[in-house]
């Protein structure tokens, strides 16, 4: 079945270089020029995928992705040519799934592209989980049924590619991953397109803000220096 990218972009030749090569991929293209119309556009059309720019009229990139993130995890990439880390912090946190900063490399945003609609596509298969659905670790609840997360009792908000990182560090647990095996079992990504490390780092940060007593000396989610990270059990 042939699949819908959606192109938030303001820029029309940077629009028309995107359009032109998802076309030849074989994908469908529907783009918007401003933040409005590209919220009607995912309204409407229904994507598979957006490519989100962060810069737009009318509404910004972030609050384009806070108003997506209300209804659907329709899988978004970020672009950028911006180099502030906060930007990139504030989009992770607000639901995107990965950012791209300008100028890019058009092989690796196709890579991205597919890699992200094909974990999107694992992750709506009802596959029966080889874990308990219920994983309980020392006050911490990871539940695959409702694909939720708590600490002692009480809900911790978590966007979707939080959840997908936590809940495979958990099912591994004490087993440690390079941020290259991360990109690929989490995000999907091929080896040579593993994409920013700086995406596994910050969505790490972020979860350790919301799950650990003290983030700096993380009890859950710990990093074995020079190796990457693990889940202790």
């Amino acid at each position: 079945m042939e699949k819908t990218i959606l192109i938030i972009e303001d820029e029309k030749n940077i629009v028309d270089i995107l359009t032109f090569n998802l076309m030849r991929e074989g994908y469908r293209v529907v783009s918007a020029l401003d933040g409005e119309a590209g919220i009607e556009a995912h309204a409407s059309e229904n994507p598979d995928l957006v490519l989100l720019d962060l810069m737009l009229p009318k509404m910004d990139g972030f609050e384009v992705c806070k108003h997506i993130r209300r209804t659907s995890a329709t899988p978004i990439i970020m672009l950028t040519a911006r180099e502030e880390e906060v930007d990139k912090i504030l989009g992770l946190e607000l639901g995107a799934d990965d950012y791209m900063t300008k100028p890019f490399s058009m092989r690796e945003l196709l890579a991205r592209v597919k890699a992200n609609i094909r974990r999107r596509e694992i992750d709506i298969v009802p596959v029966e989980p080889k874990v308990e659905k219920v994983m309980n670790f020392r006050g911490l609840t990871i539940d695959l049924n409702t694909k939720s997360v708590s600490k002692d009792g009480k809900f911790v908000e978590v966007t979707h590619r939080e959840f997908e990182l936590i809940r495979f560090l958990a099912s591994n647990a004490n087993q440690v991953f390079s941020r290259e095996e991360l990109m690929k079992q989490v995000w999907a990504y091929e080896f040579e397109f593993y994409g920013d490390g700086r995406t596994v780092d910050v969505t790490v940060r972020r979860l350790r803000e919301k799950i650990e007593t003290n983030p700096a000396e993380p009890d859950y989610i710990r990093t074995r220096r020079g190796s990457g990270y693990y889940f202790k059990a």
